[in-house]
């Protein structure tokens, strides 16, 4: 592992499968401890953290959460610090979809993903950066999309938040640029994750047709840019947004 990540200590949200997964288990290859939520997966975050505890005792556990809830974000990360320590950073990398074509898309469908993609994001990113200023240090990485740099038919809702990240990673990044926190964002393209694996082959053909480099990220490749982000190595890096997408808005 390039990146010694041995005395922070990380909370991911989203953290039970996909990409959240991913960064989960590189961060404990890089030394870190780790702290990571889920929502309604009980069993895949039960069955993820027994792999885990197993092989790095101690230095990781799970947090039943349901982000959008602002009064939740503030007790989770009051509760993440009792059990494991002072925050040195924060993924927020929880999300949802719920796609449809705008003109039929309902309001209870809009209002559920700018609530976790974005609301979401934002209240545990308020009050991580609270700890951070105390502290004098610390980390925010957000997981946006190329669907925020990009129109994504059928994706109104979804696509919005990921551009409404973008903003917010640049304007907290200004914010705060001279208390010696850093906070970037990263958009990935076409990622291999569970829901992929779960699809037609010929639609993994297709998607694999439209990228540059012929092939889907994996969850490792993104997780490794993360790591970067977190590291001391990216200390004067902020506000930017980190492309992984094989090209595919070049």
């Amino acid at each position: 592992m390039i990146f010694n990540l041995s005395d922070k200590h990380f909370l991911v949200t989203g953290g039970s499968r996909g990409i959240g997964k991913a960064i989960v288990n590189n961060l404990l290859s890089a030394g870190a401890k780790v702290s990571f939520t889920y929502n309604s997966n009980f069993q895949e975050a039960n069955n993820s953290l027994t792999i885990w505890q197993a092989k790095y005792p101690e230095k990781v556990q799970g947090f039943q959460a349901d982000i959008k809830d602002p009064l939740r974000s503030e007790g989770l990360v009051a509760e993440v610090e009792s059990k494991m320590g002072e925050l040195d950073g924060l993924i927020n990398n929880a999300g949802i979809i719920s796609d449809s074509p705008a003109y039929k898309m309902t309001n209870e469908n809009w209002n559920k993903v700018i609530d976790t993609n974005l609301n979401g994001s934002f209240y545990l990113s308020k009050t991580v950066v609270n700890k951070l200023l105390r502290k004098g240090n610390g980390k925010i990485v957000n997981m946006s999309s190329v669907s925020g740099l990009r129109g994504s038919m059928g994706q109104a809702n979804y696509s919005a938040t990921k551009a409404a990240l973008i903003a917010l990673t640049k304007t907290m990044a200004l914010e705060f640029a001279r208390f010696n926190i850093q906070i970037n964002a990263v958009a990935p393209g076409f990622i291999h994750t569970e829901m992929v694996e779960s699809m037609d082959e010929s639609v993994k053909k297709q998607i694999k047709s439209m990228v540059p480099m012929r092939r889907m990220g994996t969850t490792d490749e993104v997780a490794h840019l993360v790591l970067y982000l977190l590291s001391d190595s990216s200390n004067y890096v902020t506000g930017q947004t980190f492309v992984i997408d094989g090209g595919l808005t070049a």
